[in-house]
């Protein structure tokens, strides 16, 4: 059976409990939400709804109506990016950012937009609140920056950077793909402008869902117009939120499936499962650190229990074929989409060795995965 240690990009095995909904809202519901006053219509309303309050809570939205259900983080940033930004604007950054905001802003870029990016204070990834303050001085509309780094697991102060943020009359975007239902994230209480997400990470729910967090003071264009199941004798899309950027039909088994991976998040304790991955990192770091021809890739500060590393005269894509082909190891390498964050971090063109220890995963399989980067270490020896 592979051990699979790749939970940055998805985490794996789901709950059995998110199996159960996805088969529930596929098998035993199946009607279109808010499509129908039929009784399994209005089935499917009341669960998407359900979900949406559930990820209210564990994103620390208090009205639910906030919660735009996308079909991935990705999409949750172009929205955000395009529907808010306009020629002339400025946004600020960081080098540690992902494909999934380098390519909107790059796009952008094109439009007569201005990006600047901040680097890091440290070799680590982290962006100090106090030099990030300084680059709004100049009139800035958005600032955007991951919660966690996908590379090194990286945690920027999104509190402090917020309050930055608020000081300066700036709107922060917060991706938390890494973070949401890991770490504690407080959007209203921060004073998040608009937060994005993915619902297949940390949150425990299947592929085909994301989250969007728009602050209701924010006029953000929809990246999409179309039915909505709301006010059809209208020509014009409808302005209230959710609506307003929820057209088409919605994934209501990827629905009630990430709201049954919040619910588990909720009975396992959020801090219990924070706990459990990041002392599986450190144990990684330590054990790592201890093997010949090996460098760690380490934050000053961990958010996730994502682990970078690389070893000497080994390129990372065939330590990870020796890792899948002679042990059944599931890790990533490469760039994993950051190529931003490699340069910063002094790991490109290569990339590193990426592994993410999840829920489910033991201290026995950390072992034996410790074992097995031995031997494969003495390949590039």
């Amino acid at each position: 059976m592979t051990l699979y240690l790749d939970n940055a990009a998805t985490t794996f095995p789901k709950p059995a409990s998110v199996h159960e909904a996805v088969k529930c809202g596929l098998a035993e519901v199946g009607a279109s939400p808010g499509r129908g006053a039929y009784r399994l219509a209005r089935k499917a309303s009341s669960m998407v709804e359900d979900a949406r309050t559930k990820v209210a809570s564990v994103l620390g939205i208090h009205d639910p109506d906030r919660v735009i259900f996308t079909k991935n983080a990705t999409e949750s940033i172009n929205i955000a990016l395009k529907g808010w930004l306009r020629p002339g604007d400025r946004v600020v950054t960081s080098a540690m950012e992902h494909n999934a905001v380098v390519r909107p802003l790059w796009r952008l870029k094109e439009a007569g937009i201005e990006v600047v990016a901040v680097r890091p204070a440290g070799e680590g990834g982290v962006v100090d609140p106090a030099t990030l303050k300084r680059y709004l001085e100049v009139p800035t509309r958005l600032v955007i920056l991951n919660h966690a780094s996908n590379v090194n697991g990286a945690l920027q102060p999104a509190p402090a950077i917020a309050e930055a943020c608020r000081a300066m009359g700036t709107v922060l975007l917060l991706d938390a793909a890494q973070t949401a239902g890991l770490q504690p994230i407080e959007a209203d209480a921060w004073n998040l402008g608009m937060l994005a997400c993915s619902g297949h990470k940390a949150l425990l729910g299947p592929p085909g869902v994301g989250v969007l967090y728009i602050r209701p003071d924010l006029d953000v264009f929809p990246l999409m117009e179309g039915g909505t199941g709301t006010r059809s004798e209208d020509a014009g899309q409808p302005m209230d939120c959710p609506d307003r950027y929820e057209s088409g039909t919605p994934n209501l088994p990827g629905i009630v499936g990430l709201a049954a991976g919040v619910d588990f998040i909720l009975e396992k304790g959020r801090d219990s499962l924070l706990k459990h991955e990041t002392e599986m990192a450190f144990f990684l770091e330590e054990e790592l650190g201890k093997l010949p021809g090996v460098r760690l890739v380490s934050p000053e500060t961990r958010g996730t229990g994502t682990v970078s590393f690389v070893i000497d005269d080994l390129n990372p894509g065939d330590a990870g074929y020796l890792l899948d082909e002679g042990f059944d190891i599931a890790v990533r390498t490469g760039l994993h989409c950051a190529p931003l964050a490699h340069r910063t971090l002094g790991t490109f063109p290569q990339g590193t060795i990426r592994v993410s220890p999840g829920y489910s995963t033991t201290p026995e399989d950390l072992e034996y995965f410790l074992k097995a980067v031995r031997v494969v270490a003495r390949h590039g020896a």
